[in-house]
């Protein structure tokens, strides 16, 4: 299912038959330098995209998005939202990944605002963040230039190790009192 559409790209749902193209995408050394661990195998791909489709798009209507070059229909990497814990508070998180083949011609920066942009106009959310590894430069300048700003370091991220925390209030919440868990549990209703 097609979920957005911008001038060069189609964000839409995964399906099991992205396995292949996510395998060859997530193997590669570059792709991966700065995100977790590899798949095992391509069945494990396709049992992490089935997984993917039922605690997301099937629980909250939203998740990572298979990122689709236009002109040439090809798959090129995701882009998306995802619920994460840290430090014991829910947040959502912006998370890209592009082949390196498409990378330093803003087609992340693309996808991550057409992301945000659903994630606060579709689904009410009034706080968005992305969790960088601080070497990440390139991550680090999309995350800016979507609007993310510098929150704080975490030492320790799953199997990130140290990384940094932007983030991004809805500009008409900025100057509440709320709680990311609290927008989060009401944007689930």
């Amino acid at each position: 299912m097609q979920i957005a559409e911008t001038e060069r790209l189609i964000l839409r749902q995964y399906t099991v038959d992205d396995a292949k193209e996510f395998y060859r995408i997530y193997t590669d050394p570059i792709n991966m330098k700065f995100m977790g661990r590899m798949p095992d195998s391509l069945e494990f791909e396709r049992e992490h995209i089935q997984k993917h489709i039922d605690n997301y798009y099937n629980k909250y209507g939203f998740g990572l998005w298979a990122t689709i070059l236009k002109r040439n229909n090809k798959l090129i990497g995701r882009c998306g939202l995802l619920y994460q814990e840290i430090e014991g508070t829910k947040d959502l998180e912006l998370a890209y990944l592009l082949d390196w083949n498409y990378w330093g011609r803003g087609l992340a920066t693309e996808a991550a605002e057409v992301s945000i942009k659903l994630g606060f106009e579709e689904f009410n959310f009034t706080r968005i963040i992305a969790v960088i590894n601080p070497q990440n430069v390139a991550s680090i300048r999309v995350a800016e230039k979507v609007g993310l700003s510098y929150e704080r370091e975490i030492a320790s991220f799953k199997d990130f190790g140290k990384v940094s925390m932007y983030s991004l209030i809805l500009p008409a919440t900025k100057d509440t009192n709320s709680t990311s868990e609290t927008n989060l549990s009401a944007s689930q209703n």
